[in-house]
């Protein structure tokens, strides 16, 4: 430090400390990360730009993936739906495209995310009621009809069932008359982060990642628009993880995929270009921003000196974002299109290529036309009136944004050295390393709330009691009653013996080594039901019982 620039911070810094009211002794990130009360050029010596950040569209691409970034394109809005019917949910993908949206995400209910049919028991008072209801090909036509596949993306959050709904989806469009080439999207499909936090796992995780490297090599191959898995740090966050933690465990799965489609034969640059990531927007908003800078850096640096990665779009880390669902709170429920504001622009700051807003009203049910309405608006009036969209990475040489992303990637390659040291990513989830950690991080953020240490308006201050009447939008017992209708009248009219010899076709590949989307194609397009595929599935890769960890 130059002794003039020395002498002015230590004058600047007694004045600080002797300020009227004092200020706090410390502060930290949602993180923990210890804060300074103020950054300076002193924080970045021997800090080197080339090194650290070089141009947008240009290695290590923490400024961005693209060149002109939203200069050339804004991000697209991708608002998260689905409910009820296909019907239903068709009908709300049409009102979100006329107001805007570009692409479309589908949530699916809680019995299709488990491989279950709407008339089985397991799946009884649930079809419908956190997303949309699919049990067979007609559904997925249903849900798609008269809306053009070839000219919208489309994202799908699915995971131990992946491969079905895949299936069905490529299936629909051939009906069109649109080839599998010409189909753009993403499947989640990242069935790790399932037994690391979300727990919607089916099979033991050899054969779960065999299906998702199957999909994989089927993108490579067929579908060069499709991205076969969108790395999720999403439900990880949501479980509770710090942000570190989520950068590091998603990417830490990131590698696990690589070496996994590696081993199945695949040259690294034939299918990392189409990887992509997902991640959340918290409220801590400088964090986020730092978080998502250091994803783009690290994954570079990994795709290039570790795997070897020549082709310049295998290093680039493309990532969709959702603002925290975790952070909205029932009380004055209202606070959280704030909330989601804020998120959202820490999102668009770090240089997200697509984005959901979560609407105010998730907190209580499923998103009233209303609430998802605004939540796409908050997307409109960021892009259109704030001007974040001008400049490409604006906060780009900030002293404390730089100090802070270099910390969260220090903090990712620690954790990325202690997976190693403990056996690679499947051995973590046996031996629950990645829970006891994420269950720690969850329990300290609980206790800081209850000691006051981080405040929450509404919940630990400012409160006013619970808002008032907030229209809520149900699903009634006659959603099942008619989804379960129809699936039996499928079931009736359809060629059966058909249906009975294609699943007999994908036992026979299972219990192989053949890729398998080809069969699973032809039992979909025989209208066998998502739960008779799965069923055919178990009896050969068996399901899995997650060991007692705690």
């Amino acid at each position: 430090m130059a002794l003039r620039r020395k002498t002015a911070y230590e004058e600047w810094a007694a004045r600080y400390r002797g300020g009227k009211p004092a200020p706090k002794d410390s502060a930290e990130t949602m993180s923990g990360l210890p804060l300074q009360p103020l950054y300076t050029p002193d924080d970045m010596e021997g800090w080197n730009y080339d090194e650290k950040l070089g141009y947008p569209g240009e290695f290590p691409y923490t400024r961005g993936v693209y060149p002109s970034m939203y200069r050339g394109q804004p991000w697209t809005i991708r608002q998260f739906a689905g409910y009820g019917t296909a019907q239903e949910t068709n009908r709300r993908y049409k009102f979100l495209l006329a107001q805007g949206q570009a692409g479309l995400s589908v949530a699916f209910d809680m019995p299709t995310l488990m491989g279950y049919d709407s008339d089985d028991p397991l799946g009884e008072g649930e079809v419908g009621h956190c997303g949309v209801a699919i049990d067979s090909l007609e559904d997925m036509e249903t849900l798609f009809e008269d809306i053009r596949l070839d000219q919208i993306t489309t994202s799908m959050t699915i995971n131990s069932p992946a491969a079905i709904l895949y299936a069905m989806y490529i299936a629909v469009a051939e009906k069109e008359g649109v080839s599998p080439a010409k189909l753009g999207g993403t499947l989640q499909n990242d069935i790790l982060k399932e037994y690391i936090a979300q727990k919607e796992y089916i099979f033991p995780p050899e054969p779960s990642m065999r299906l998702v490297v199957d999909t994989i090599v089927f993108a490579a191959r067929e579908m060069p628009r499709w991205n076969a898995v969108s790395i999720s740090g999403y439900h990880i966050r949501e479980a509770g993880s710090t942000a570190t933690q989520e950068l590091a465990f998603t990417l830490a799965d990131g590698m696990a995929y690589v070496e996994a489609s590696i081993k199945a034969g695949l040259k690294v640059d034939e299918f990392a270009p189409r990887l992509s990531f997902f991640f959340d927007s918290h409220i801590d908003f400088f964090e986020e921003i730092a978080k998502f800078r250091a994803a783009r850096r690290l994954w570079a640096k990994i795709m290039r000196d570790k795997y070897g990665a020549r082709d310049p779009k295998s290093w680039m880390l493309r990532f969709h974002t959702q603002t925290a669902g975790v952070s909205l709170t029932r009380q004055q429920v209202e606070n959280n299109v704030t909330r989601t504001a804020y998120e959202a622009m820490a999102a668009v700051l770090g240089g997200t290529n697509s984005l959901h807003t979560n609407s105010m009203d998730e907190v209580l049910s499923l998103p009233t036309e209303r609430a998802a309405q605004i939540a796409l608006r908050t997307q409109q009036v960021l892009a259109h009136e704030t001007g974040v969209a001008n400049t490409i990475d604006p906060l780009g040489g900030s002293y404390f944004i730089e100090q802070l992303t270099d910390e969260m990637e220090r903090g990712a390659q620690r954790y990325f050295d202690e997976i190693d040291a403990l056996g690679g990513v499947l051995r973590c989830i046996e031996n629950g390393f990645f829970q006891r950690e994420i269950a720690d991080a969850a329990f300290e953020f609980e206790r800081k709330l209850e000691a006051n240490e981080r405040i929450i308006v509404g919940v630990n201050a400012y409160k006013d009691g619970e808002s008032g009447d907030v229209p809520t939008l149900r699903i009634g017992p006659e959603t099942e009653q008619g989804q379960v209708r129809r699936l039996k009248a499928l079931r009736a009219r359809r060629d059966n013996t058909s249906v009975l010899n294609r699943l007999e076709e994908l036992k026979t590949a299972a219990r192989g080594n053949d890729n398998l989307m080809p069969p699973l194609l032809a039992c979909v397009k025989a209208y066998a039901t998502e739960g008779e595929i799965m069923a055919a599935l178990k009896e050969v890769f068996g399901v899995y019982r997650e060991p007692i960890l705690f």
